[in-house]
């Protein structure tokens, strides 16, 4: 026993004695912290000085300053001053009607786990009072008060929501940034001077449970110091056993390094990868930031937005949807009626999402629009077979789920006469759907089944296993 108890503290000793170093065999080698696997579902918030003209996109001074949307100057042209700016949008980035609580409240009920807010985008203007952005940050212009913190301490005491930072490494038109592009990023006056103790200062001060990297296409990690700050972050930062980071380090870096891949904007591979990784998309097709000409048609429906919750996680990735506030600081009504949609679904078919692991299919191989999701629970190992589309006929035929005479489906959600099913004729089966009156209907967007003692149910394939493991470090 005392030997066993000896090995037990020696190997904590030794968990607790990792130390990463700063290159990516290193800093790869950091396991993925379980709570963000399990998760899921997350809501990115773009909010910025582009909210103001929130014209266009939040890319709004750059397409004006280089002329690449002629609809932008025009459009400047019409409703602003000559010789206006786009420093001069700061003051009207008002947030007089920003309240952190409904937000909280709001993100809350969207059955969301973490959320991430954009601290500085390539705009270079940060919503904390930054050291490093003198009057270019909230407290010395515009809303004049923290809206990074703010938010940090509504979060914490209203929900159990994490808390994620996004920052980018880069700026537009920071003239120390410019003279490092013109120097081939030679010299990394901008970095040392602005980019690195902005990261340093966020992290310190708010304790974000994610730090979401952006504006990494410009030089390679090398140049922004990368590797140097996500060892300081896994060994000696105040949330280094909690945090993740993604890819965006560098332009060398997207979809080969980091803690979770986000590889592109609406990332959607379709297939199981090799590695943990995260779908942000936004609710506007268009834009990630608020847009005051959006049209209806330009924003995702549920049904879109529930394909895409049941693709990227049957393929093991999580959900970041975006949405963008205005910059009086509220939440469009649009954009809050879509979060509480989701988490109305989240409410009732969130045990085919929360905490669960890619099957050996992701997709069904008989009938499309059917992606699966599996759980080991108390009762033993579950398929959940997520619907987009409502069967024809009340019959549905699934190839890749394997029956048993232990084999039970039930509709997560409804309650009335139970589902019989037999074996397909080429294998799979085929599930009789009862006649379900509209009062008993369980949503409006994506149903839920639930398939428990397929003889296949416990079977994971080499390459998924392979995967899975390579996913779990």
């Amino acid at each position: 026993m005392l030997r066993r108890i000896i090995s037990l503290l020696l190997l904590l000793g030794a968990c607790q004695a990792v130390h990463y170093t700063p290159d990516w065999e290193s800093l790869d080698s950091r396991p993925l912290p379980a709570w963000y696997d399990e998760s899921k579902v997350g809501i990115f918030i773009h909010w910025g000085v582009f909210s103001v003209p929130s014209y266009g996109s939040e890319w709004f001074w750059y397409n004006w300053k280089t002329q690449q949307l002629p609809a932008l100057s025009f459009f400047m042209q019409e409703n602003y001053r000559p010789n206006f700016t786009y420093a001069d949008f700061a003051p009207q980035f008002t947030a007089e009607f920003y309240d952190p609580n409904k937000w909280a409240d709001i993100f809350n009920a969207s059955g969301a786990n973490y959320i991430v807010l954009v601290t500085k985008h390539h705009e270079g203007f940060t919503n904390w009072p930054s050291k490093y952005s003198f009057n270019w940050n909230a407290m010395d212009v515009g809303p004049n008060r923290d809206l990074v913190g703010d938010l940090a301490t509504a979060i914490r005491k209203k929900t159990k929501l994490h808390f994620g930072v996004y920052h980018s490494l880069f700026e537009w038109y920071h003239p120390l940034f410019l003279q490092d592009q013109a120097n081939g990023f030679k010299t990394q006056d901008f970095v040392k001077s602005k980019t690195m103790p902005e990261l340093y200062e966020l992290v310190t001060q708010y304790k974000p449970d994610i730090v979401w990297s952006d504006g990494d296409w410009m030089a390679s990690d090398d140049y922004f110091m990368s590797k140097n700050f996500l060892a300081w972050l896994y060994n000696e930062s105040p949330v280094k056993d909690t945090v993740v980071v993604n890819d965006r380090w560098g332009n060398n870096t997207r979809c080969k390094h980091g803690g979770f891949w986000n590889c592109e904007d609406h990332f959607d591979p379709g297939t199981l990868l090799p590695h943990k990784w995260e779908n942000c998309m936004t609710v506007d097709k268009y834009s990630w930031g608020f847009r005051r000409n959006t049209k209806l048609q330009d924003i995702h429906t549920m049904d879109e937005l529930i394909e895409q919750l049941a693709r990227t996680v049957s393929c093991g990735g999580n959900l970041l949807v975006n949405v963008g506030p205005t910059k009086y600081g509220e939440i469009a009504p649009i954009y809050e009626e879509r979060l509480r949609q989701m988490g109305q679904w989240l409410a009732m078919n969130g045990e085919a999402i929360y905490g669960t692991k890619p099957w050996t299919f992701q997709n069904d191989t008989t009938t499309a629009g059917v992606w699966y999701t599996a759980k080991k629970s108390a009762e033993g190992n579950v398929v959940y077979a997520i619907l987009l589309q409502w069967p024809e006929g009340n019959v549905l035929k699934l190839g890749a789920p394997q029956p048993s005479t232990e084999t039970k489906v039930t509709l997560i959600g409804y309650k009335g006469t139970p589902f019989t099913f037999q074996k397909g004729s080429g294998g799979g089966m085929v599930i009789n759907i009862p006649t379900i009156t509209f009062d008993q209907m369980p949503g409006q967007w994506g149903w839920v089944l639930k398939l428990e003692g397929l003889s296949n149910q416990a079977t994971v394939a080499p390459r998924v296993q392979d995967l899975l493991q390579k996913m779990n470090g």
